[in-house]
């Protein structure tokens, strides 16, 4: 058998593990093994039968192709919540029992063959040092149980994001993007549905003939940030292939009408979507990464966004301005302009307004009183009953600002840790981005265009839920494939 086969793995394990067997014996003993575990499965109810072999093909899968594993997490991003099961508090569903999968697989790979070099990509360290300043926050904490699954979140995160930075390559990159839009677009058309038939509950109805959409996600907010996290990419890939692009250099050339048209198609029905969850984070938060991807792409382009962005709030501003567009731009105000909720009247126009800003007032609250290691890492909700303003008494589980709960959880601290990772973050972009050209410029382009709205949406709310981080960090760790002038030799060799 090649080196691209299980031989390694297998032959690893028996004369390694067990020596003292002959050959012979090692043989029988792995076909008794075998056996063993087709018994196993027949006695198990068929459903768990299923799940064991489905897991099992996975996690051979991986051994053979790491990559494999990435491109199928990516789809269990938007859908791997359809099926879940409670343990130990925790809620796991297709999405976490495949990263685990994912990562033990990878790491008997790195045992079975030591001499490959295993990359540390740029992102290693200030990851590390958030968990660090994450760990420092653990003697005020509250609840132990929800601090341990917060930190499991964000070692997943480290450790999705070396995998991807070691196996990903250029090709192997143009492959992942196709499952990310893809996946982006059934979850879109997902939404449309919804929104077209009704589907869904009654407090997610507009104006009685359609429905909020929300995907698989139990709420709009994160369903739109979730596109959010894919539509730029499809935007900067968009303008890369149109033939007739005015950005220097790139044009028709490497585009081609069928891809013109997936990325198109994908922008057009993402873009639609977050428009029907009528999630006004989203749509801000989407807006402003529009305006990266084009102002990286081209200064004139920047400035007529500027122009266009100019005119347009003055419209808005216009006493006789439609409705329909006036509505949008002042319905975000009251989101950038903070105020004391205890002396609010709260009706159905400002419930939504004063229900965040109820939460953001106990976040504050908690940082005050915990200034320098905060309340314990994932104990916002915990400790929010000492913290809440009458009568918003249900905790939501964070404080709908990603920066402010960070501030809470783990003090300035673990804030200062988390703005670096982030500069960070945006400094290997920008990097990819002056490094690279074509295809893969358009791609960095793309991922710029992702951390904006990331940032921009945290504001207002918390896209590390519903497994989005998985997302996040896979596309961080193609960077580094983007920026290779060479494809991943060592990788190859052992795959």
């Amino acid at each position: 058998m090649t080196n691209r086969s299980l031989s390694p793995i297998i032959a690893g394990v028996k004369f390694k593990a067990l020596p003292w067997l002959t050959h012979r014996w090692q043989d029988g003993l792995l076909f008794l093994v075998l056996v063993a575990g087709g018994l196993a499965l027949a006695a198990l109810p068929l459903t768990l039968a299923g799940l064991a072999v489905v897991g099992g093909t996975v996690v051979v899968a991986t051994l053979v192709r790491p990559q494999i594993g990435l491109y199928l997490l990516i789809f269990a991003v938007p859908f791997g919540s359809l099926r879940e099961i409670s343990l130990g508090g925790m809620t796991v569903g297709a999405t976490e029992a495949l990263i685990g999968l994912m990562l033990a697989a990878w790491l008997a790979r790195l045992l079975a063959y030591p001499q490959g070099t295993l990359r540390w990509p740029p992102l290693t360290l200030p990851l590390l040092i958030f968990l660090a300043a994450a760990l420092l926050s653990l003697p005020g904490a509250l609840s132990l149980r929800y601090s341990l699954k917060e930190l499991i979140k964000w070692i997943e995160v480290l450790g999705l994001y070396v995998l991807a930075a070691n196996v990903l390559d250029r090709r192997r990159a143009r492959t992942l993007v196709f499952c990310i839009l893809l996946a982006g677009t059934a979850s879109a058309l997902h939404g449309w549905y919804q929104f077209f038939t009704r589907s869904g509950p009654e407090g997610f109805l507009l104006y009685g003939r359609f429905m909020r959409a929300y995907g698989t996600f139990e709420q709009p907010n994160p369903y739109a940030g979730y596109l959010g996290l894919i539509a730029p990419l499809a935007l900067s890939l968009a303008l890369a292939g149109w033939p007739f692009s005015p950005f220097k250099g790139e044009g028709a050339k490497g585009g081609g009408l069928v891809k013109l048209l997936f990325y198109g198609g994908a922008l057009v029905t993402m873009v639609a979507a977050v428009a029907m969850s009528r999630s006004r984070g989203a749509w801000l938060g989407f807006a402003l990464a529009a305006a990266a991807v084009i102002a990286a792409r081209s200064r004139w382009g920047a400035v007529a966004l500027a122009v266009v962005g100019g005119l347009g709030l003055a419209l808005g501003s216009l006493p006789s301005a439609p409705q329909a567009l006036a509505q949008p731009l002042t319905d975000l105000l009251p989101y950038v302009r903070p105020f004391d909720v205890r002396g609010v009247e709260v009706t159905d126009a400002n419930f939504a307004v004063v229900e965040r800003m109820a939460h953001w007032q106990a976040g504050w609250w908690m940082w005050a009183e915990h200034p320098w290691r905060g309340v314990g890492i994932g104990n916002y909700e915990p400790v929010y009953p000492a913290y809440y303003i009458p009568p918003w008494k249900e905790p939501l589980g964070h404080a709908h600002n990603t920066y402010l709960n960070v501030a809470a959880e783990t003090g300035l601290i673990g804030l200062l840790a988390y703005l670096a990772l982030w500069g960070v973050a945006f400094w290997q972009t920008a990097r990819a981005i002056r490094h690279t050209s074509g295809w893969e410029r358009a791609a960095s382009v793309g991922v710029l265009g992702v951390l904006v709205h990331l940032s921009a949406h945290n504001f207002f709310d918390n896209l590390f839920v519903h497994n989005m981080y998985a997302h996040v960090a896979i596309l961080l760790g193609m960077l580094p494939a983007l920026t290779d002038v060479t494809t991943h030799r060592e990788n190859d060799a052992t795959s």
